[in-house]
This record gives C-alpha cells, sequence and structure tokens, in this order.
C-alpha cells in the first residue's frame, strides 16, 4: 500500500492510492475553537463508495488467506506507526474537534492497543469446536470464518480511539474494511488511515472515505446497499443509529450499534464521597463530556446529596476550560453552536422547573462551562435527555432500592457505577441495573480492549472488544465429515 499522502486536502484511499474524490468535489472543516478553516477534505459521492467497496472486495480472498501470523504482524506495525505519530494525531484532533493535546495522545494510545490486543487474537477469534453426534463415525465441526468486506461508519468525538471498535478485530480475522471517516475529523482519519498505509498493508484491505455532510445520507446508503459489505459497525447517536440498524435490516445485512447513553452513577450513604466525586468529575468533564460513557446522572442518598453536590460543584468551578492549544486547558469547546444551543436549552428547562444550578450552566465563547444541576426531577429534559456536554444531574433518592429504580428510568442503558462500600450491596445493584456495563467503586468512561464494550435498549446492540467482540466479523459454518460406515438414506433403497 502506498504510504503517499495528500499536500492541501485529504484524500481518499482506495485500492492503497490517495486519490480525489469524483469531479473532484471538496469541503472545509472548521476549528470548533478558532472558527477557521482546520482541514480541507475530499467530498466523496456514492461512486467513489462503489470503487473503495470494490477494492476492499476484490483483496478479501488473498486477505483472508494469510496465515494468522502474517496479519497479526501487519497490525503490530500499524500499532507503532500510530505511536510514533502520536503528537501529530493530537494535533488534528485539537484541530478539528477541539480536544486538548492529551485527548488526541489517548486516542492514539487507546487505538495502539486495541491493534496490538486483535494482533494477539488472530487464533483466537477463529477457533472452531468439534460437536459431539449421533451418527455414528461422523466427525461434526463448527468452523469460524470472516465475513467479507465490513463497513466501519466512525464518529469525530474520539476519533482514532474509535476506530479501534471495529477496524483492529475485522482486519485480525481477515476481513477487509471500508471506513467511513467522520465529516468533522477527515483529516484526524486520515492520518490513521496513513499509519495503517505505513505499516505495508496489500492494497484494498484497509480503505477511507470522507465526505461532506452535505453527501452523508447518499454515502452511507451506497456503503450499506453494496452487495458485498456483510457487516455494518456505526457509532454515533441513537437517532442516526436507528437508521442505520433499518438501513442495514432491509439489505439482510447484520449490524453492530454502539449508541447514545446517559450514564448513572449510584452513590450510596456509604460510600468514599471524594473517591465518588473525582470519578464523576472526571467521567462528567473528560472530552466536555462529548462522550457516550460520559456520566450525565447522579443518584445519591439523600443523607450525603448536599455535602456530594457542593464538593463536586467545587471542583466544576476550578476546571480551567478554554483554548484547547494552552497547556493548563483541561477541556475545550464542544464541537458546534448547536451543542452550545441544546446544552443552554436543557440547563434553562431544568432551572425553571425548580433546578438548582451550581456550577456553570451558560456558554463561553465555543465553550459550555462546567456544569452541576441538583435537584433534578423527571419533569425536566434533562433528567432523560443525552445533553453531549460538560453537564452532570443530580437526583437525591431514599436507599438502595429507589436509587436502583431511578438508575434504571431511562431509555438508555450503555454504562453505569455504584459507589459503596459495602462490595456485596453494590455487586447486587450492579447486577440489576440495565446497562451493558458497570463498575463498582470505578468511573463510567472506561474501556479495555479485552472487555466486552456495548450497550442495551437505546444504547445499541452488539458488542466489539474481546471474545464477544471477535464473534461479530465472523460467520460460523456447520461441517460434517462422513466415517467409513457409510449413511443409507432410504429414499434411493
Amino acid at each position: 500500500m502506498s504510504t503517499q499522502t495528500h499536500t492541501h486536502e485529504q484524500r481518499l484511499l482506495i485500492a492503497g492510492q490517495w486519490q480525489s474524490a469524483e469531479g473532484g468535489a471538496t469541503y472545509e472543516v472548521r476549528d470548533p475553537f478558532t472558527g477557521a478553516v482546520a482541514s480541507t477534505a475530499a467530498a466523496a459521492a456514492p461512486a467513489d463508495v462503489v470503487r473503495a467497496v470494490d477494492a476492499a472486495d476484490a483483496a478479501f480472498q488473498k486477505w483472508s488467506a494469510l496465515l494468522p501470523a502474517e496479519r497479526s504482524r501487519y497490525l503490530l506495525a500499524a500499532a507503532a506507526a500510530l505511536e510514533a505519530r502520536a503528537g501529530e494525531l493530537a494535533e488534528w484532533t485539537t484541530a478539528e474537534m477541539g480536544g486538548p493535546a492529551a485527548w488526541g495522545a489517548y486516542n492514539a494510545r487507546s487505538l495502539a492497543g486495541k491493534l496490538r490486543y486483535a494482533a494477539t487474537a488472530v487464533y483466537e477469534g477463529l477457533t472452531g469446536e468439534v460437536i459431539p453426534s449421533d451418527n455414528p463415525g461422523r466427525t461434526s465441526l463448527a468452523i469460524r470464518r470472516p465475513v467479507g468486506v465490513v463497513a466501519s461508519i466512525v464518529p469525530w468525538n474520539a476519533p482514532a480511539l474509535l476506530v479501534g471498535s471495529s477496524v483492529p478485530a475485522a482486519l485480525a480475522l481477515g476481513n477487509t474494511v471500508v471506513v467511513k471517516a467522520s465529516e468533522q475529523t477527515p483529516r484526524t482519519h486520515g492520518l490513521v488511515a496513513e499509519c495503517f498505509a505505513e505499516a505495508g498493508l496489500p492494497e484494498g484491505v484497509f480503505n477511507l472515505v470522507t465526505n461532506a455532510p452535505r453527501n452523508a445520507p447518499e454515502v452511507v446508503d451506497a456503503l450499506i446497499a453494496h452487495p458485498a459489505v456483510r457487516r455494518v459497525h456505526f457509532t454515533g447517536s441513537t437517532r442516526i443509529g436507528r437508521m442505520i440498524g433499518e438501513k442495514s435490516a432491509a439489505h439482510m445485512k447484520q449490524a453492530v450499534l454502539e449508541l447514545g447513553g446517559k450514564a448513572p452513577v449510584i452513590i450510596l450513604a456509604d460510600a468514599d464521597l471524594e473517591h465518588a466525586v473525582s470519578a464523576v468529575a472526571f467521567g462528567a468533564f473528560a472530552n466536555s463530556g462529548q462522550g457516550c460513557l460520559s456520566t450525565e446522572r447522579v443518584v445519591v442518598d439523600r443523607a450525603i446529596a448536599e455535602e456530594f453536590a457542593q464538593r463536586l460543584a467545587k471542583v466544576a468551578t476550578g476546571i480551567a476550560y478554554g483554548d484547547p492549544r494552552e497547556p493548563g486547558t483541561v477541556i475545550g469547546p464542544v464541537v458546534n453552536t448547536a451543542s452550545l444551543q441544546r446544552l443552554t436549552e436543557l440547563t434553562e428547562d431544568a432551572r425553571t422547573h425548580g433546578a438548582r444550578v451550581l456550577a456553570g450552566g451558560t456558554a463561553d465563547g465555543p465553550c459550555f462551562v462546567p456544569t452541576v444541576l441538583a435537584d433534578v426531577t423527571a419533569e425536566m429534559r434533562v433528567y432523560r435527555e443525552e445533553s453531549f456536554g460538560p453537564m452532570v444531574t443530580i437526583v437525591p433518592v431514599d436507599g438502595p432500592e429507589e436509587a436502583l429504580r431511578v438508575a434504571n428510568d431511562n431509555d438508555y442503558g450503555l454504562t453505569s457505577a455504584v459507589f459503596s462500600r459495602d462490595v456485596a450491596l453494590a455487586l447486587d445493584l450492579a447486577k440489576r441495573i440495565n446497562t451493558g456495563m458497570c463498575h463498582v467503586n470505578g468511573v463510567t468512561l472506561d474501556d479495555e480492549p479485552q472487555a466486552p464494550f456495548g450497550g442495551v435498549k437505546n444504547s445499541g446492540y452488539g458488542r466489539s472488544g474481546g471474545r464477544a467482540g471477535l464473534t461479530e466479523f465472523t460467520e460460523i459454518q456447520w461441517i460434517t465429515i462422513e466415517g467409513p460406515q457409510t449413511p443409507r438414506y432410504p429414499i434411493a433403497e
């Protein structure tokens, strides 16, 4: 695969070559903090998507036929390339989505870690089983095979990290991929693609498509509709995820959907408050709260609710926000003015219905000030709606059972946490919280390559990571081999 890249624009990567979109169409991305042009990228049309999928399809047979150890070496080389260019990746993450340098660097490390895990799983993911048979002499096998072309639709909020939700496992198991970059972070995703190119992957194994926001519906339609695409992996909002799922189903294709969240944290009366405040602050405000794992609801025992609220508000007030290029900045801007408007509306609605704004609650230029809302009730929009910003709500309750009821009183079900010194009680609550993940005395914002990541309800279905994530990119096939006692088939006798 060629490592020659663009000069002035982020181009498409198709069949190992960096190419312009059909007709030379491009679009611009604005820096969320400065408003200046951050990058220019190719604006793909459906015809470009078809070329990308055709290239992936053409590469599939040879790639899937490689020895597992060979695919592993390619993934390890890609991980090394990412780590070598982590500084550059951090700069582009800042320019395109507003995250401070530490966020971009963390993205690079996380994707490298997921690649290394996938490199060790090349055998495990394709391991089948021998099935006992009641037919004399028969050998009965179940084997796993790669599916073919995987379409990976990735978001802007953790641009490198979330490539890791699908691409490493898909490639490790012998699939080829077409990555549809986020419209907000085409250059960041282009840099990730360059790292795969530098790793020497054969032409067509990894393909990248960038598109303008106006072209997104037709580009996604073309990607899902192509007959060679056999899996669709989408990370993003529940609204768009529902549409992706419907389109995939219409074409009889399996989709893995990692969608929105409204993560609850239960804090019982005996919890270590200092530890709980620290975890909630990190979970709520890291990356300006722009993550499906972000802590949005704190369900806290009334006996300690006020003390917890005041402590959290003090931490929120001290968080340095602003220009993500300044070394002391902890959180940067939110991604756009629509996000600012939504956060403002949620705050005002909560205030109108009786919530106390203990910290923040206002926009400051392109940033939204870290916000703590206390005494939140079910009548308020913010009780149910995902804020996707640096905002956390506090709901006082009486005892563990009411805490559990409130934690489950939501359409989302991605991640959660329980804080208590009584670990047995916390574990019991964790098992009854209706989320795909739960952390006892830990932060909601957590992920490990070897662990099953995913949610329930409106947070999607399917899993990334670990054994569960590997199975999403394989098909299972039953094979039988008859023994020397050849079966007799009555219809021919």
